[in-house]
């Protein structure tokens, strides 16, 4: 992976060099507006030549010598699915009969080069999403060594598309090469604080796909509610979800999710945050959450998950070899991060054990007993980890896979990646994009600007960045406003994860994803605007 990625970015330098890449073609396209990439292309280069398109006969086919053909439902689900964002509002307005014209560009071959194609597999941090596409007459190409990159060249070539003033479908001779700066590029949805309905994480699955997103990384459960459906203990959701029927996620719902998101090639990663964010959990397990003391006597509240018993590592042990089993996914989030330590301390159990392993009054010594204890039972279903800064902060003995998640904004979130990286573990960033945070006007520019590497450390510290995620936290987010709130704003951690680390251009920008707000409103993605104007397609029909 490492080798792949030097290479990549050895290849775009080359290309910047050469002047291949978009800001060379940039005043061109904005004469353009109906050319809107994003993210945008690592290497890009256009033609003013103009193929017309029918959509009564333009095809998408598996190139004749495709490792991946009919039979590869993935893609097969893919062509209708890409076919139906290019014409479908042919379709659903006046279903314009035989085009007066004869069709420069018939087809969009794909090829998948590989002797795997993939079909039936899941994506992985190691996943290859490289394509090539090559758009010329009569015949556009897109070449990827599996389905995952041809998933992502779709997109792209479903973006070159534009209609003229007559409602004539062009597209320009191109030549693309593409792939991403970094392998993990998140986003992380609440659905403790509100219970998010499956319609809803579904549409955010196909708009990640929109953006190039690849991870889904799902906070599950949190202090107010636990709506995931454990059939090991059931009572975890029928007591600690907001209604036991109505507001939880079933195996099927499960099930669907994390299919969904595969046919997009985005991975599904669950986090089940503990010892802290644990209160839900509590009601439907007895004996899990420490009772918390008011002098000698017991409150009758309760703080975080009690890590002295040996019942608490049996129940742990249970529940994650469940969660690994229904997650495919190579990774698990454990959380670790906001532990109270209020309750412990008020705790005469808790107490005497401190002094029994020589921990003092040292409680973060505690939380990296009970952390240690965890990551060595999930490490023993065979999957790894990720954990907020504090279990690394805290000093938690790691599997040296084990991803480091940032997300404090004290001290600069800079030298923490800087630490983490300089101790040789992969490190994820979120601190500049919590997109719960909001602000009056073009807030996505600073979440554009940040970059996941600019801290001070050596080559090989750079390259154990391998992403970030935009996280949106629930509690001021429902099924009511979700979706707006997210879209556009996350498409611009979307391009900075993706793109060439030199596109900055902040104008270019605004001009792009201005365009790319408008294709996804037409696609039915109730994506908030930047600011005034319109989009071209709102009043085409009455």
């Amino acid at each position: 992976m490492y080798y792949m990625f030097r290479l990549a970015s050895l290849v775009a330098a080359i290309a910047f060099s050469h002047g291949w890449l978009f800001d060379d073609f940039g005043e061109k396209l904005n004469e353009l507006d109906e050319i809107s990439l994003w993210p945008l292309p690592q290497i890009f280069k256009s033609s003013d030549l103009s193929f017309q398109l029918s959509p009564n006969s333009f095809q998408i086919v598996h190139g004749k010598e495709s490792s991946a053909g009919p039979s590869c439902s993935l893609l097969q689900n893919a062509f209708r699915r890409y076919f139906e964002y290019i014409f479908g509002e042919v379709r659903k307005q006046d279903k314009r009969s035989k085009q007066a014209f004869s069709p420069d560009l018939v087809e969009l071959q794909v090829w998948v080069t590989s002797a795997d194609p993939e079909c039936d597999g899941y994506p992985s941090l190691q996943t290859d999403e490289s394509y090539e596409l090559t758009v010329n007459q009569p015949s556009a190409v897109l070449k990827a060594s599996n389905v995952w990159g041809a998933l992502r060249g779709l997109e792209t070539f479903s973006q070159l598309i534009y209609e003229d003033d007559y409602g004539t479908y062009h597209i320009n001779k191109t030549v693309i090469s593409d792939f991403p700066r970094f392998a993990h590029r998140g986003i992380l949805l609440d659905t403790s604080r509100h219970y998010l309905p499956l319609k809803v994480i579904l549409k955010n699955l196909e708009v990640m796909a929109m953006n190039k997103f690849n991870v889904f990384h799902w906070h599950i459960v949190d202090d107010p509610s636990f709506p995931y459906l454990s059939r090991t203990f059931p009572d975890l959701s029928q007591k600690g979800a907001y209604h036991p029927y109505t507001h939880v996620y079933t195996p099927s719902d499960v099930k669907m999710v994390i299919e969904f998101a595969r046919m997009r090639g985005i991975r599904v990663i669950p986090e089940f945050d503990t010892p802290g964010h644990t209160q839900s959990w509590g009601n439907g397990q007895k004996d899990l959450l420490t009772p918390c003391y008011s002098g000698s006597t017991p409150s009758g509240t309760f703080g975080p998950v009690n890590p002295i018993l040996n019942s608490t590592y049996e129940f742990m042990t249970q529940l994650f070899k469940e969660i690994s089993t229904v997650f495919p996914d190579a990774y698990i989030h454990l959380g670790g991060d906001e532990v109270d330590f209020t309750c412990w301390k008020s705790n005469p159990d808790i107490q005497k054990f401190m002094k029994e392993q020589s921990f003092g009054t040292d409680y973060t010594k505690l939380e990296s007993y009970y952390i240690q204890r965890l990551v060595d039972i999930v490490a023993a279903t065979k999957k790894g980890y990720m954990v907020w800064q504090e279990v690394f902060d805290n000093g938690v003995k790691l599997k040296a896979d084990t991803q480091i998640h940032v997300w404090k904004r004290q001290p600069q979130y800079q030298d923490e990646m800087a630490r983490i990286t300089a101790a040789g573990f992969n490190a994820l960033l979120s601190t500049p994009w919590y997109l719960n945070r909001i602000t009056y006007g073009q807030d996505w520019e600073d979440i554009y600007k940040a970059d996941p590497r600019n801290f001070t450390g050596t080559d090989a510290q750079k390259q154990l960045v391998i992403g970030g995620e935009a996280c949106l936290w629930g509690e001021f987010v429902d099924a009511t406003n979700l979706t707006p709130r997210l879209w556009p704003r996350a498409s611009a951690v979307a391009e900075r994860l993706w793109s060439n680390k030199n596109v900055t251009d902040l104008s270019n920008a605004y001009k792009r994803l201005a365009q790319h707000r408008c294709r996804m409103v037409k696609r039915g993605i109730p994506a908030q605007p930047l600011f005034v104007g319109h989009c071209r397609h709102e009043y085409n029909g009455k």
